[in-house]
C-alpha cells in the first residue's frame, strides 16, 4: 500500500512540476528557442509576424500567427513556407530538462513555395551545423537529419512547384498528414489533392525517411485513388525525382477519372482502363516503361515505351495489338462516315489538328485487325512519326480493302491543315476502296494500282474540293452496279449490272475533279471506252461510256455511248443517241469521200493505189489546163 501511494505522490509530484513549469515558461519563450534550435540544425530561419500564444491541449507548445520559414539561398528571396496559423508541439520531457524538440507541426492555410536546382537538389533539403539527433547518425552516416518532425498537418495548402528549367506548377486545396513516429523507420503520408475540384487521395509510405530526405534512394509504395479509378506504384525513388517499380493502374470509367486528374479525354474513353508496367524514371525527365499492358475496352496492347517529359514531350514506343475497334472514339470525336448522302455534301466542320503539335513520337504499331469508324485494315505493321506538327504514317504493308496498300499518308499543320500520299496497292477490292473512302460503291472488282494525292484545308468538305494528284488502276473482272448496258443499248433503260472482262484506266485529279481520257473496258462481245470528269469534291460526275459491238460476220461496228451525269447517289444514265447518229454521219461522209475519190481516179486515170492519198482538186486543175492547152496548140496548127 506505501508503495502504491508513493508511487501515485510521484505521479501528482510529476504533473505538478510540469504544470508550474509550463505555466512559468511563456509561450514566446518556446517559439523562440524552437526558432533558434530549427534555424542551428538547418540553417533556416523561422520567423512569426503575429500573435504567440502557449497551448496545453490538445498540443503542449505554441501557436503563432502569420509565419515564415526562409528559403535555400539558391532559391530566391521568397520565403519557402507562409502560414496563416502554424502549432508547433513539443515534447514534454525534453521540455523539463529546459530542451525543445518538436513534435508536431501543423498549418493552416500555409503556402509551400518549392523548387529545385539544376543539381535536382530541392529547397526543402535541410541542413545545418548541428549535432545529430538522437537516435541517428548526421547527414553523413545517410540515416537520420538533425531535425526531425515526429508528425506534419497541413490543412487548406496551396503548392508552387518550379522544377529547375521548367515552367512552375501550380495546385490549390491541398491537405497533409505526415506521421514519423521512428527517426530511423518509415514515414506514413496522406495528401488530399484537388486538381479540378473532386479530391484525389495519395496514400505513401516512404522507408528510411531520414536516408530519403538526404537524397538517398528509398523503399516507396503509394496508391492513387481518384473517382472511378485507382493506381498504385511499388519501387524505389529518391527525392530529387527518381523512381524505378512496377505501375499499375485501373479505372472502371477513365473519362471520370481524367475529369479529376484534370485531364482533357474524349466521352468515348469513359469505359474500363487498365495499364501494367515496370517503370524507371530519371531526375532529368525520362520515363521507360517495359513489360507494358494497356487494356481500353475490349482493345489490349503490349509492348515497351519511352518518354521524354519536356515542354513538347517526346513518344517512342512498339505496340503490339489483337482485334482493335476504335470506331466508337472516332465518332466522339465528329467523324462523319465517308458514305454520307451526297445532298449533305462532305462535312464542312472544322477540323481540329491541334493534337498534332502536343507531342513528338515515332510508334511502331502491329494487329490484327483494325476498326477506326471508317476504313478497317487487316493484319497491318504501321508506322507513326510526329515532329513539329507533322505526322506521317507509313503502311509497312497494310491490309486493306481486302488486299495490300503499301506508301505513306501525311498530316501537316504547320502552315495551315494539308494532307497527302502516295501509295501503290494490289488485290483491293475496289467497292471497299471507293465506298470506304468516297462513298462509291457502284464499282465492283479487284484491282491494283497507284495514287499520289495532296489536299489542304480546315475541313473534310475544303480538302475534297481542293484535291490535286494522279494515279491508275488495272481490274480484272468486275461489274459495274446501276445500269445493264446491253438493255441501255436496246432500249435505253436503266437498271441491272454490267459485268467486265478487264478494266484499265489512269488519270489525273485537279481542284478537286478526277479526269480521266484512257478508261478502256472488255466486255462480253464488246469493248468500252470512256473519258470525263468525276467530282471528287462536289460528288457529282459527268462522264460519257462508248460501248462499241462489232456485228456477227460483218466489219461494221456500232457505237451508242452512254451519258452518265449528276450525283454519286443518283445519277441520271441514258444513251447519248446524238454522240452515236454524229458517228454514224461521220462514217457515211467518210464512205461517200471515198465513193467520189474512187470514181474521179478512174475518170482520170489515176492509180488507185495512190489516188486516196492525192489532192484530187489540184490533179482535176491539172487535167484541165493540160487539156487547155492540148486545145490551143491544135488551133494553132501545132502538134
Amino acid at each position: 500500500m506505501k508503495l502504491i501511494i508513493r508511487v501515485v505522490s510521484a505521479l501528482v509530484l510529476t504533473v505538478v512540476l510540469l504544470v508550474a513549469l509550463v505555466l512559468l515558461l511563456p509561450g514566446e519563450k518556446i517559439a523562440r528557442l524552437a526558432a533558434d534550435q530549427l534555424e542551428t540544425q538547418t540553417g533556416r530561419k523561422l520567423e512569426f509576424g503575429g500573435k504567440l500564444r502557449f497551448t496545453f491541449w490538445p498540443t503542449l507548445g505554441v501557436k503563432a500567427d502569420a509565419v515564415t520559414l526562409s528559403n535555400a539561398d539558391w532559391a530566391g528571396p521568397e520565403p519557402m513556407l507562409r502560414a496563416e496559423r502554424l502549432t508547433i508541439g513539443v515534447s514534454a520531457a525534453e521540455l523539463m530538462q529546459g530542451d525543445v524538440r518538436i513534435t508536431e507541426v501543423s498549418a493552416i492555410l500555409p503556402h509551400l513555395n518549392l523548387a529545385t536546382n539544376a543539381d535536382g537538389i530541392g529547397n526543402w533539403v535541410m541542413g545545418g551545423g548541428g549535432a545529430a539527433a538522437p537516435g541517428g547518425s548526421g547527414p553523413e552516416g545517410g540515416s537520420a537529419l538533425p531535425l526531425r518532425i515526429e508528425a506534419v498537418e497541413l490543412a487548406g495548402a496551396s503548392l508552387r512547384y518550379a522544377a529547375h528549367g521548367q515552367d512552375p506548377v501550380e495546385m490549390k486545396n491541398v491537405d497533409l498528414s505526415l506521421q514519423w513516429p521512428d527517426p530511423d523507420g518509415t514515414v506514413n503520408a496522406r495528401v488530399t489533392l484537388r486538381p479540378a475540384g473532386e479530391p484525389v487521395e495519395v496514400d505513401a509510405e516512404i522507408g528510411t525517411f531520414a536516408a530519403f530526405l538526404a537524397g538517398k534512394v528509398s523503399s516507396v509504395g503509394a496508391t492513387v485513388t481518384a473517382p472511378g479509378g485507382k493506381g498504385r506504384f511499388d519501387g524505389h525513388a529518391g527525392i530529387s525525382g527518381e523512381a524505378s517499380g512496377r505501375l499499375t493502374f485501373g479505372a472502371d470509367d477513365l473519362l471520370q477519372t481524367g475529369v479529376a486528374l484534370g485531364m482533357f479525354l474524349p466521352d468515348a474513353l469513359a469505359q474500363k482502363a487498365v495499364l501494367g508496367a515496370d517503370v524507371t524514371y530519371t531526375a532529368d525527365g525520362r520515363l521507360a516503361m517495359r513489360d507494358l499492358a494497356l487494356e481500353l475496352g475490349a482493345n489490349r496492347l503490349t509492348g515497351a515505351a519511352d518518354v521524354v517529359i519536356k515542354e513538347r514531350p517526346s513518344i517512342t514506343a512498339q505496340l503490339r495489338g489483337g482485334a482493335l475497334d476504335f470506331s466508337g472514339l472516332a465518332a466522339a470525336q465528329g467523324g462523319a462516315p465517308a458514305s454520307g448522302s451526297a445532298a449533305s455534301g462532305w462535312p464542312e466542320t472544322p477540323i481540329d489538328a491541334s493534337a498534332l503539335g502536343l507531342a513528338d513520337a515515332v510508334v511502331d504499331l502491329t494487329f490484327d485487325s483494325l476498326r477506326t469508324g471508317g476504313v478497317n485494315l487487316g493484319a497491318s505493321k504501321l508506322n507513326l512519326s510526329v515532329e513539329q506538327k507533322r505526322a506521317v504514317l507509313k503502311f509497312l504493308p497494310a491490309s486493306m480493302f481486302g488486299g495490300q496498300v503499301q506508301g505513306q499518308v501525311v498530316a501537316n499543320n504547320r502552315g495551315g491543315l494539308s494532307v497527302g500520299g502516295k501509295m501503290t496497292f494490289t488485290g483491293i477490292r475496289l467497292e471497299r476502296a471507293l465506298g470506304e473512302t468516297a462513298g462509291y460503291d457502284r464499282l465492283n472488282g479487284e484491282a491494283l494500282g497507284e495514287l499520289e494525292f495532296l489536299g489542304s484545308g480546315h475541313s473534310v468538305a475544303a480538302i475534297m474540293q481542293s484535291l490535286s494528284g494522279k494515279g491508275w488502276l488495272e481490274a480484272g473482272k468486275g461489274f459495274f452496279t446501276g445500269f445493264d448496258l446491253e438493255q441501255l443499248m436496246r432500249s435505253g433503260g436503266n437498271g441491272g449490272s454490267t459485268v467486265f472482262d478487264q478494266l484499265t484506266a489512269s488519270f489525273a485529279i485537279e481542284g478537286g475533279n478526277l479526269r480521266n481520257q484512257d478508261l478502256l473496258v472488255l466486255l462480253k462481245g464488246f469493248r468500252a471506252e470512256g473519258n470525263g470528269r468525276i467530282g471528287l469534291g462536289a460528288r457529282d460526275l459527268d462522264y460519257l461510256f462508248s460501248p462499241q459491238i462489232v456485228r456477227a460476220g460483218r466489219d461494221q461496228v456500232l457505237t451508242i455511248p452512254v451519258r452518265i451525269r449528276g450525283s454519286w447517289d443518283n445519277p441520271d444514265i441514258r444513251p447519248d443517241f446524238s454522240q452515236a447518229l454524229q458517228t454514224r454521219i461521220d462514217d457515211v461522209e467518210q464512205e461517200a469521200k471515198d465513193r467520189v475519190r474512187q470514181k474521179l481516179a478512174e475518170e482520170l486515170n489515176l492509180d488507185t493505189e495512190t489516188a486516196p492519198e492525192q489532192d484530187l482538186n489540184d490533179v482535176l486543175r491539172q487535167r484541165i489546163e493540160q487539156e487547155a492547152r492540148d486545145q490551143l496548140l491544135k488551133l494553132l496548127g501545132g502538134d
